[in-house]
Order: structure tokens, then C-alpha cells, then sequence
């Protein structure tokens, strides 16, 4: 039966955070978790098991590719990656043991933009569903499932809570995956740790919502990573002010990257707003509304100068979080991508001058002089 019997399982603040952004995806329900990380882990292990096997484009947040590269060999379960600038790398990776795609909406930290559309008919095609992280992307800029996605996965803590005030994250789902194919044994075995349940068969009504059920009875239910009610109820706020944030965060990004270009201490900008930039043509034809706010650059100077321009940073805030009100700098080859190997840095696209700006929705003239003076003490 389902209802409210533990605050481990389900909360009716939760409840309503789940339905919401059930909603705002299109999708057929959603399970609220304790961050983005743990919604990614739980998807993974809501579909594989030992010896199974995921293929994933290799321009992860430096978290999610330690998970699937580090954390999840160790249970058996084997992560092949490849660059998803090229859907066709995702089919050349299937194996028999494949059980799932994944891939970002737009890669972190360099901004490259994935073809859902595409990489879907590719999972059709060997009836895998794939899995989506759209983070960077909220369903005010592009909704997955209307491309082709089976799951959906956010980081609630960035641009739909909007204030870096609370961590959880959510997975949704589509409930348009057939999970009744044999080599999905998770959904077709009986499950000894839940009277014998078989997912895919034995939930009358509700088996097409397999996977977000077995998600909430099986790894939430034992391993416990649940959001609190105090955070739902906070993300809960920001989900409300999601179209209006979102319409600066794009309007003020694509304002703070066209001056970054035209800068004499700047090498290179990414932002795929651009029409310049590679991910243009991609990111035009996906997505509504605007191009998200993110924007990276090169500095002079490379790593010096990165550490530099961080160091004199004013009004924007050193801070390894995005999505927030407020503008975000981080220089990731010291930071967020520091447990990669120089080598595992430049593979994801990371070099040394790489400075990553969450754009916020203060004034824009603000955020480009602090951006100016910053650059002001960088050494060519």
C-alpha cells in the first residue's frame, strides 16, 4: 500500500516536491533523494548489478565520473565512456552486458551539449533506457522525456532551489520503459528482500512505474539516503521562482560571455549561447527559452592566472556550488575536478586556464566590472 509510514520511505512535504517536479518533466512520478549524487548512485543501482555494464559520456561533473570510473568497478558494474559530441560513440560501446545510458544535458564543466534526441534512438533501438542528469539545464530549458529520456535526474541544490540553502536531489520517471525484458533481472527476479516481488510483474496497476517504486522500496528503503521535509519544503520555495531566475540566469550569461570574448586577458569563451560556439547548433535546436547560465572561459596565465582572477574576485563568490542567486566562480583543476589525474582533466575537456562562472541574476553591469578588475591584475 502506498501512503506515509516513514520519513526514511515518504513525507507528505516530499510527496509534494515529488509531484511537482513530476510535473514540470512530464513525467510519471518522482523520487526526492538526499543530493544529485545519491539520485545518480541510486538510478545506477536501481537497473545494474554485479557484471553489468553502463555506457556514459565522459564530460562528467568530477563527482559523478569518480563514482562511475572509482566506486562502482568495485561492485562490479563497469562504466565504458565516450565522448558524447558523436551519438554513434554511445552504439559502438554497447555490449550484451550494457544495461543503461547516461549522459549530462550539458557536461560540466565544459559546457558541451548532448544530442538526447539522438542518443534515445540509440537506446531504443537495444531497448536500454536512458538515464539523463538536466541539472544545467531545469525543465524551464529542455525537458528530457520530450526527447527521448527514460529517467530524468537533478541536483535539486542548484538552479530549482536557487539559493544553495538546502542539498537533495530528485529522479524521474518516465513510466514509459518496459522493464519486462529478461535482462533486466532486478525487475524480473523475485526479490527475496521484499516477499518475492517481481517489479515488472507484480505491481497490477502501478508496473509502469517499476523502476521509481523498486527505487523507493529497495536502495532508499536500506540504505537510507532520503532528503529531510525542512529541505523539500525549501526547494519547494525556489521551484516558484524557477521561470523568472532562470530568464536572468540566461539573459545576464549570455551578456557576461560575449564580454568575456571581446576581453584582451581572455583566450578562449564557452557558453553555448554563442553562436560561435560548437555547441550552438545542438543546444538551438534542444532547447527553450534560453541557454542556461553557465559560462567558462580561458584565462591568461593558465593556472597562475586562474588562481589570480579568483583571488580578486569581489562581488562574485568563490564557491564550488552552482546554480545559485548569486554569481559563482571556481577555478575546477584545483577543485572540483582536483581528484582527476591531469591527464583524466584534459580528457573531460579541463586545462589549466579553464575558469567555470555560474551567472547570477544580480545586475549584469555589477557582475562584468567585477569581472574586469579581476582580469585587471591577471599577468598576460
Amino acid at each position: 500500500e502506498l501512503g506515509n509510514i516513514y520519513t526514511r520511505l515518504m513525507n507528505p512535504t516530499q510527496d509534494v516536491l515529488e509531484k511537482r517536479m513530476a510535473a514540470l518533466e512530464g513525467g510519471a512520478a518522482a523520487l526526492a533523494l538526499a543530493s544529485g549524487t545519491s539520485a545518480i548512485f541510486y538510478s545506477v543501482i536501481n537497473i545494474c548489478g554485479y557484471g553489468d555494464e553502463v555506457v556514459s559520456a565522459d564530460n562528467l561533473y568530477g563527482g559523478t565520473f569518480t563514482m562511475f570510473n572509482n566506486i562502482l568497478p568495485q561492485m562490479g558494474i563497469t562504466v565504458r565512456f565516450v565522448s558524447p559530441l558523436e551519438p554513434s560513440h554511445f552504439e559502438k560501446a554497447i555490449t550484451d552486458k550494457t544495461r543503461m545510458l547516461f549522459s549530462e544535458t550539458i557536461g560540466n564543466p565544459t559546457l558541451d551539449v548532448t544530442d538526447i534526441g539522438a542518443v534515445s534512438q540509440i537506446a531504443r533501438k537495444h531497448h536500454l533506457p536512458l538515464v539523463v542528469d538536466s541539472t544545467f539545464t531545469t525543465p524551464y530549458l529542455l525537458r528530457p522525456i520530450e526527447q527521448g529520456a527514460d529517467i530524468v535526474v537533478h541536483a535539486l541544490t542548484k538552479w530549482l532551489g536557487g539559493h544553495g540553502t538546502g542539498i537533495g536531489g530528485i529522479v524521474v520517471d518516465s513510466g514509459k520503459f518496459d522493464w519486462t525484458d529478461k535482462k533486466f533481472r532486478l525487475y524480473n527476479q523475485p526479490d527475496e528482500s521484499y516477499h518475492n516481488l517481481r517489479y515488472a510483474h507484480d505491481l497490477g496497476d502501478l508496473n509502469p512505474l517499476a523502476f521509481i517504486l523498486r527505487m523507493r522500496l529497495v536502495p532508499l528503503r536500506n540504505l537510507g539516503a532520503c532528503i529531510s521535509p525542512d529541505n523539500a519544503w525549501m526547494f519547494l520555495q525556489g521551484i516558484e521562482t524557477l521561470s523568472v531566475r532562470m530568464q536572468r540566469h540566461c539573459s545576464n550569461a549570455q551578456t557576461v560571455a560575449r564580454y568575456l570574448s571581446r576581453h584582451p586577458k581572455v583566450r578562449w569563451v564557452r557558453y553555448p549561447g554563442l553562436e560561435s560556439d560548437p555547441a550552438f547548433p545542438k543546444a538551438s535546436r534542444q532547447f527553450t527559452n534560453g541557454f542556461g547560465g553557465m559560462v567558462v572561459f580561458g584565462v591568461s596565465g593558465e593556472r597562475k592566472g586562474g588562481e589570480t582572477f579568483i583571488d580578486r574576485l569581489r562581488l562574485i563568490s568563490h564557491l564550488a556550488n552552482v546554480g545559485d542567486a548569486k554569481s559563482l566562480a571556481i577555478h575546477p583543476a584545483s577543485t572540483t575536478h582536483s581528484q582527476l589525474s591531469e591527464e583524466q582533466q584534459r580528457a573531460g575537456g579541463i586545462t589549466p586556464d579553464l575558469v567555470r562562472l555560474s551567472v547570477g541574476i544580480e545586475a549584469v553591469e555589477d557582475i562584468c566590472e567585477d569581472i574586469n578588475q579581476a582580469l585587471d591584475g591577471v599577468r598576460p
